[in-house]
């Protein structure tokens, strides 16, 4: 072999083996050691604790140093937490819950400062156009509401007298959610007899309870045919409430957690359904975006999660959150957005 053929093979293997090895580590090594902040306007409940989880292990996965922030439902320490992150110069922020009154501005004051964004629940358009190098995410509400609402209904004389629990206007997802119960209750097919909500967002659970509480001190059971929960934080407080009074009405809810599960598990329980998607998917989903952002990878400006109806006869003796999958199928894990 010539000397010349023996040096064209030599680079030509050279730069084989670079291709390799950049193909390799190309996935996270454009990432890797980057700083993002999860931010979420919600208290440590385990739904929280699910989305958090999913965002922490995902971030990780990918290299990516990951600080988790919760605010409680507090909005002003929520906006000070924002602000605290772009002092910090974060390279990429999810957002998690933050109200609509003030959200758009808040999204645009972090995207202004040349960080990324990827907002859950979280108001970041105007007039449906969604700010530059941010993501909007959340779960289709429409279809959630919908999924609840035709369980609640099925086999039952209509209008089907209700104990609304819902809390708004201001919370982007439970307005959508609202959205498809008023169409409901215009068509007449529900009537609400009563609509209850927190006002205290540190502990909406024990304060939904109270006022379930109150609400059954005025009224007859017979008066109520079901109740429907637009966030299952709420239902809980309303469950432990008729469980007290041994009231046997229905219960139709909306997201799932461990507690949820367990509450629907229990002997003679009458929480029926929980339409739902998997809090620990949305949490790495939405970083998985985030990494993309980083990257400078096209993605769209908005994503919606499918729900899947969760029923009582789905749930076996040892089912949570980390097998529920195994019982409902539908309910595993997303691969969107992989990171290539």
């Amino acid at each position: 072999m010539n000397k010349p053929l023996q040096l064209l093979l030599a680079t030509s293997i050279l730069l084989t083996g670079c291709n390799q090895a950049t193909s390799q580590s190309g996935a996270t090594g454009e990432i890797k050691g980057k700083k993002i902040a999860v931010i979420r306007n919600l208290g440590s409940d385990d739904h929280t604790k699910q989305f958090i989880d999913g965002a922490k292990s995902q971030g990780e996965k990918l290299g990516l140093k990951v600080d988790t922030f919760l605010s409680n439902g507090n909005d002003a320490k929520f906006q000070q937490l924002v602000d605290q992150a772009i002092l910090k110069k974060y390279d990429g922020i999810v957002l998690s819950h933050g109200k609509e009154d003030y959200s758009y501005d808040l999204v645009k004051k972090i995207a202004d400062a040349k960080i990324k964004v990827v907002t859950f629940d979280t108001k970041s358009d105007k007039d449906g156009k969604v700010i530059d190098n941010v993501v909007a995410t959340s779960q289709d509400d429409h279809a959630l509401a919908k999924l609840s609402l035709d369980a609640l209904i099925k086999d039952k004389e209509q209008p089907v007298k209700v104990l609304k629990l819902w809390v708004g206007p201001g919370f982007l997802p439970l307005d959508k959610r609202q959205e498809i119960f008023k169409k409901y209750e215009s068509e007449g097919k529900i009537k609400v007899v009563e609509s209850i909500g927190p006002t205290n967002f540190e502990d909406v659970q024990g304060d939904v309870k109270k006022k379930t509480q109150a609400v059954l001190s005025k009224y007859h059971p017979k008066d109520f045919d079901a109740v429907w929960g637009s966030w299952d934080e709420m239902t809980k407080g309303a469950y432990l409430a008729l469980n007290e009074k041994k009231i046997n009405l229905p219960i139709y809810s909306i997201d799932i957690s461990n507690q949820d599960i367990n509450f629907m598990k229990a002997k003679n329980s009458n929480w029926k359904t929980s339409a739902s998607v998997n809090p620990k998917v949305i949490g790495e989903t939405d970083v998985r975006i985030l990494a993309k952002l980083i990257k400078e990878e096209k993605v769209p400006a908005t994503y919606a999660f499918k729900p899947v109806q969760i029923t009582q006869k789905d749930l076996k003796q040892d089912t949570n959150m980390n097998n529920l999958s195994k019982a409902v199928p539908a309910f595993s894990q997303e691969d969107a957005f992989k990171i290539k």
